[in-house]
This record gives C-alpha cells, sequence and structure tokens, in this order.
C-alpha cells in the first residue's frame, strides 16, 4: 500500500506545478477532430492524450465502420487478418479463438483493449479474444504498432489493439442472420458441415443519454472432426449526460464459448479434448470537466475468466483443468491544457487473481504513474514525451520512457519518428503449468523491448499513405522450448531477439454520384520482417512459438459500389512465415442493399487453400455463407 501511495502523490505533485492554464474548449476540439472528412480522420482514443488520426507520429491503423460493414468477415480476429503486421493465428472459423501478434511478436505480447480498459487474461493471451461483442456493435478498431507502455501500460510489448465500440445515435432495431457452409461431410456421421448466427442490436436515445444492447447466438457442427461450437454474446453500453459537461459510460459485456479443441494445445493427443470460456467484463467511467482546462476521467473494470478444459471430454476425471481468474482495475486520467502545451497524468491500481485447479491460487498487483506531455515547439513540428512508472509486487519497480515527433513538410506529407520501450509480465500459464506435454517456469523474468521506427506519411480527403522502417529488441524473450521431440515444453527466457521490419499501405477512396459506380475504395499493405535471435539457451532445439513468426505479408482489398444497390468486395492476402510454407487466401462478399435491408453472399478462401495459421490445427477450406440484414 506504501508503493501505491507514493504514486498518488507523486501525481497530485505533478498536478500542482503543471502552471497556468490557457483558454481551450474541449467539446470544440473533439467535435473538429470527429467531423473532419479525411480518410481515417478518427479521434484515436487514447486513455488521456488524444489526437486525430492524421497528427499521429506513430505507425497507427484504423478499421473504420466502412470497412467493417464491407469486409467479408464474421469476428474482430477475421477484421484484424487484413491489417499489415498483425499476424491472426486462429485455431477454427468464425473467431472460436485466436492468438493475435504483432510484427513478428508472440500471442502474449500484444495488449487488447476494449475501449481503453485492458482485456488481457493474466492465464493466457489464448482467451484475450474471448469478446462479449459483435461486429455491429464496433465503431472502429486502432492498431498500434510498436512497444507502447507509456500510452497503455504493462504487456504493450509489441504493440496495442483498441476496439472503440459505438454507442447509440438514434432509436433503433437491427439484425443479421446468416448461415454457411463449407459443403464438406463428416466421414464418420454423413452430417455436412454447416454454421448459422442470429444477431440483434437495439438502441435508444433520450435528452439525457443513450442506451445500446446486442445479443448474438453463434453454433455450428465445425469444419473436421471435433471443431463443432456454440457462442451466445451479450453486449450493454451506455452513456448518461451529468450536468453540462459531465458524462457517465457503462459498459457491460457477457460471452459464453464452447468449442471442441482438437489439435489446439497437445496435438495429436488432444483429439477429443473439449474447451468451455466464459467472460465477463464491465466498466464504469466518468468525465467531469474540472475547469475548461481540466478534464478528470475516473474509471474502474472487472473482468472475470472462467476457462474449462478437457483433455478426454469423454473422461472428464482425466487432466481436467479448471480457472478462474478475477481482474480488477481502477485508474484516474487527468488532461491539461496549459500556455505552454498538453500534460496527461494518469494512475492505474491492478490486481491479478487466480484459481486454478492446475496452476492453483495466486495474485499478484499492480500500479502505475502515467505522465505525458504534447507540445509544439515550432510550427508544423509535434513532440509527444512521457514515460509509464510502474511497481508489481512480482517484478518491482520498473520505468518505461517514450518520445515520438512529427513534422509537416510539405501540405499534407507528414515525416515522424518514434521510440518506445515496454515489458510483458509472465502469464500463469507461462510460470505454473502442470501437465503430460507443458510445464511451466516459475523463475521465468519478464520480457523487455526497445523500440525505434521512423516513417513518411500523407493523409488527405480520399487518401492516405504510410511507409516506415523500425528496429526492435526484446530481452529476455520467452517461448516454449525443448531439447528433444520426445522432451515437454517448456517457457524459458530463451533469446535476444532483433527485428528490423519495413512497412508500406495505402488507402484510397471514390465517392461520386455516378449512376453506375458510386463509390470505389482500394488498399494495399505490405510488411516484411527480419528477425535475428540470439539464443542463451543451448538446450533449445525446438521452438514453439518463435519460427513461426512472419516474415512477408501482403494483403489487398477492393470495395466497389454499383448504382448505391450492389456492393463487392474482393480480399487477398499472402503470407511467408519463417518455418513454414507461404499461402494466399482469397475472400470475397457481395451485397445488395436497400435502405431497411440487404442481402450478402461471403466466400471464404474461395481457392481452397490448405494451411495452418496455429499449432496443429489446419484451417478451413472453401467456406460461403448467406445472410441478410435488417435495420428500422
Amino acid at each position: 500500500m506504501m508503493d501505491y501511495q507514493k504514486i498518488v502523490i507523486s501525481s497530485v505533485v505533478l498536478l500542482a506545478l503543471s502552471g497556468s492554464v490557457k483558454a481551450q474548449e474541449v467539446a470544440a476540439t473533439a467535435s473538429k477532430a470527429d467531423s473532419t472528412t479525411v480518410l481515417k480522420e478518427v479521434l484515436v482514443r487514447e486513455n488521456r492524450i488524444q489526437l486525430p488520426f492524421s497528427q499521429q507520429n506513430r505507425n497507427i491503423w484504423i478499421i473504420d465502420q466502412e470497412q467493417i460493414k464491407n469486409l467479408p468477415s464474421r469476428s474482430v480476429s477475421e477484421l484484424l487478418s487484413y491489417v499489415s503486421g498483425v499476424d491472426v493465428r486462429q485455431r477454427g472459423p468464425g473467431g472460436v479463438q485466436a492468438d493475435i501478434s504483432i510484427d513478428g511478436g508472440t500471442f502474449d505480447q500484444t495488449l487488447v483493449l476494449l475501449n481503453g480498459v485492458k482485456v488481457t487474461d493474466p492465464q493466457t493471451g489464448h482467451n484475450m479474444m474471448n469478446l462479449p461483442i459483435t461486429l455491429a456493435d464496433i465503431d472502429h478498431i486502432e492498431v498500434l504498432r510498436g512497444s507502447a507502455s507509456r500510452v497503455y501500460g504493462l504487456n504493450a510489448l509489441t504493440g496495442a489493439i483498441n476496439i472503440v465500440t459505438r454507442g447509440a445515435e438514434k432509436n433503433s432495431i437491427s439484425t443479421n442472420v446468416f448461415a454457411g457452409s463449407s459443403f464438406k461431410k463428416d466421414d464418420v456421421t454423413g452430417d455436412t458441415y454447416a454454421n448459422y448466427g442470429v444477431q440483434a442490436r437495439g438502441t435508444y436515445v433520450h435528452n439525457r443519454g443513450s442506451h445500446a444492447l446486442s445479443l448474438s447466438q453463434e453454433a455450428g457442427s465445425g469444419y473436421r472432426y471435433n471443431t463443432a461450437f456454440d457462442n451466445q454474446k451479450v453486449f450493454y453500453q451506455g452513456e448518461l449526460a451529468m450536468g453540462k459537461t459531465d458524462q457517465l459510460d457503462v459498459v457491460a459485456g457477457y460471452t459464453h464459448n464452447n468449442y471442441g479443441a482438437n489439435g489446439y494445445y497437445s496435438s495429436p493427443g488432444d483429439k477429443e479434448s473439449e474447451e468451455t470460456v466464459n467472460t465477463l467484463l464491465a466498466a464504469v467511467g466518468y468525465t467531469t470537466q474540472i475547469t475548461k482546462n481540466w478534464i478528470l476521467k475516473p474509471r474502474i473494470s472487472y473482468r472475470n475468466n472462467v476457462d474449462d478444459y478437457l483433455y478426454i471430454k469423454q473422461s472428464p476425471d482425466k487432466f481436467h483443468n479448471h480457472h478462474q481468474t478475477n481482474v480488477f482495475d481502477a485508474e484516474i486520467n487527468n488532461t491539461i491544457f496549459t500556455k505552454i502545451g498538453t500534460f496527461g497524468v494518469g494512475l492505474e491500481a491492478r490486481n491479478e487473481q487466480i484459481n486454478s485447479t492446475n496452476l492453483g491460487k495466486r495474485d499478484r498487483s499492480n500500479a502505475g504513474l502515467f505522465v505525458e506531455y504534447k507540445f509544439e515547439p515550432l510550427s508544423r513540428l509535434l513532440i509527444n514525451v512521457g514515460a509509464y512508472t510502474n511497481y508489481n509486487s512480482d517484478y518491482g519497480w520498473q520505468a518505461f520512457p517514450g518520445i515520438d515527433a512529427g513534422y509537416n513538410i510539405y501540405g499534407n506529407w507528414r515525416v515522424f519518428a518514434n521510440l518506445g520501450t515496454g515489458q510483458r509480465l509472465p502469464t500463469y500459464t507461462d510460470l505454473y503449468y502442470k501437465g503430460p506435454t507443458n510445464i511451466g517456469n516459475d523463475l521465468l523474468k519478464a520480457e523487455k523491448s526497445t523500440y525505434a521506427e521512423g516513417g513518411l506519411k500523407y493523409n488527405k480527403e480520399g487518401l492516405a499513405f504510410n511507409a516506415s522502417y523500425f528496429v526492435r529488441r526484446i530481452d529476455n524473450f520467452i517461448d516454449w522450448v525443448k531439447a528433444l521431440q520426445t522432451d515437454p515444453w517448456k517457457p524459458e527466457n530463451f533469446s535476444q531477439v532483433n527485428t528490423k521490419g519495413l512497412t508500406i499501405s495505402g488507402d484510397y477512396l471514390i465517392k461520386q454520384d455516378d449512376e453506375f459506380l458510386s463509390s470505389l475504395r482500394a488498399g494495399a499493405s505490405y510488411t516484411h520482417l527480419d528477425p535475428s535471435f540470439k539464443t542463451t539457451l543451448a538446450t533449445a532445439t525446438f521452438s514453439r512459438y518463435a519460427l513461426e513468426s512472419l516474415r512477408n505479408q501482403l494483403s489487398g482489398t477492393v470495395n466497389a459500389e454499383f448504382a448505391k444497390l450492389v456492393a463487392v468486395t474482393l480480399t487477398a492476402r499472402y503470407n511467408e512465415r519463417i518455418n513454414y510454407k507461404s499461402y494466399g487466401v482469397i475472400d470475397a462478399r457481395i451485397a445488395y442493399k436497400q435502405p431497411h435491408y440487404s442481402i450478402y453472399a461471403d466466400g471464404a478462401n474461395l481457392l481452397n487453400v490448405q494451411y495452418i495459421e496455429a499449432g496443429a490445427v489446419p484451417m478451413p477450406g472453401s467456406w460461403f455463407t448467406l445472410g441478410v440484414k435488417t435495420t428500422f
């Protein structure tokens, strides 16, 4: 408790030293950023200092609402697979379970947030995408590449993904009903593999606030033996005005996810395995304007996750793991406008508990202080500098500084550079797991990263372009390794990983009043990664994750709308991994649109390519979906 009090006192001192303030209307600033017509010009929703997309000095990719509506995707995981630098390793279609990593990192090194609230699971990163939202709930997704502890705190070692949900704008009811199949049959039962989904979302707006509630049911017989799934979701978002300037925000959601886990973790022995993951997430935030130049945002959040794993579902007493985690988080974020720039000061306290039949009963606490400063020393030059200092009950005191700068060299052209640091704590599975084929290591050290990037951006109405180059070093890199094929996997701080990366991306949009072609949008991106491993453990002959990362990734998307009635989307992705064959996947969607309904057909993996994204789990071949969306 004494360490947390020190952080609180430090924050108060910083607030007292902030100096005289400059009169600025916060609401007007936000309105200006939200109303711009520049492509992808959304307000990037960081917790303290928020900037429009065009003013960012880092490599940030935005999946906007139009892309979410048009891409042939059913889940957040599938959406992210089109983002350059993001490696999505799914263990089944529709986002049943997926690992997300950025720029050659592992899935535990990426921080996932929902409206700025951390949803990362201390048990394992395998559960971090078990989210209670549908695509209809999302306003946009922000993908921040690079070490980001200065902004988001721990576990943003290689980057962060912030999913921003959309509030209610008017009274409405919308639905999405779909069904799909590979038209292949189960060799044993003769049944055709298929799935279905029913989703509904209602919104209500009144003079004091708004409410949005969504419900979802998805199920399917899988795509090969023991891959059937059953998933339910409920999500609520409410906004309530508290006077002229204050606002209360409430978010709550629950998801139940049951699936056959054939080959997910211990192939081929886990052919009969089954897993059920239930996740509850809730957050309450309050925004108050202390003065016209000082905004205070306290927030509390809670995440409960129950993971029940049966190694052999017909024999539930054999290797039955039951994990329950509870994460409590409290934070206070401040934004202060002064004559010399904008200050952001934040405090957070976090407690992570687990009660597990395998990992034991454990808990750890973390307290942190964020300090950020945005200023413009010269015309067209914007600099952000800051640091995150934290105390963890298991790993002690740490500090993670960072700085970024951007300069508008000519018109909409902008050069930028940034330096960042990060840390990733070992999960409870890394530390304590006991199993026949996987054994934890309670002597693991935390991973640490240093990241430097420079690049060039262009952003105007209808066109966005980004080219950048980065270098990153990760010390104490954790991977599951073994000396012999017959040995169990064990996590070790087995190497130092130095990665160099190049990324180029562009997005082009045309909208016109043409009787034939009403809009055209095309985007393409390429990422090349060059990792080198300096092994510090001679016995690490086999690696589970390090050698599966991407080396080259190319993706492209074209969307065309004809006569404002028919929309066609075609996407292509090419992935080359370090230690796996390269493969390309083509997906498509065609939709017929009317004011209150649309009919769409999706084709995933049209060329029926056979490939693996995670472990020994083959991905489905071609899959076809037919759906109807309504809005009233």
